[in-house]
């Protein structure tokens, strides 16, 4: 029964890890869910503390992730249309690689604020700080999961 808790924790946060550039996967949430499966093995490796803050972290960073690309669209004086559009620009251009999962915002972005605001310059700019919050949001949840991919591998 051990190696099944392993397992199925190990594979959590690798599902999290995924979610972490993947906007349809709540990334450090499965990647928690994954520490507190652990917990059911039958010497738990993680103190309550240890699982209260790492709770809270994910937590945070749940909220930091709504708040970022909202912030950096906003200092760039983009909107609404360009933080849709970098994540439909991501969702439409996934499925290309590496080269789509970079460029795929950065153009969605571009093509909401562009709708929105009909100025190639002003869109270009939204959309530059629309795509910088998506990076920033993403590489704050990867870290995050590589984190807590490290704390369980470690407890094996």
């Amino acid at each position: 029964m051990e190696w099944i808790w392993i397992i199925t924790g190990i594979l959590l946060v690798v599902v999290g890890l995924a979610g972490s550039l993947l906007p349809a996967l709540p990334g450090p949430p499965l990647a928690y869910a994954g520490l507190l499966v652990q917990q059911l093995r039958a010497e738990p490796p993680f103190t309550t503390g240890f699982l209260v803050f790492w709770g809270i972290v994910v937590a945070i960073t749940i909220l930091l992730d709504y708040i970022i690309p909202v912030w950096t669209t906003k200092l760039s004086g983009g909107s609404k249309y360009g933080m849709w559009g970098c994540t439909l620009g991501f969702l439409a251009a996934f499925w290309m690689g590496p080269w789509g999962i970079l460029l795929g915002p950065l153009a969605g972005a571009f093509i909401g604020e562009y709708i929105f605001q009909k100025n190639t310059n002003q869109a270009l700019r939204a959309a530059i700080g629309s795509f910088a919050g998506f990076l920033a949001g993403s590489f704050l949840k990867l870290i995050l999961c590589l984190f807590m991919l490290y704390y369980v591998l470690a407890a094996i």
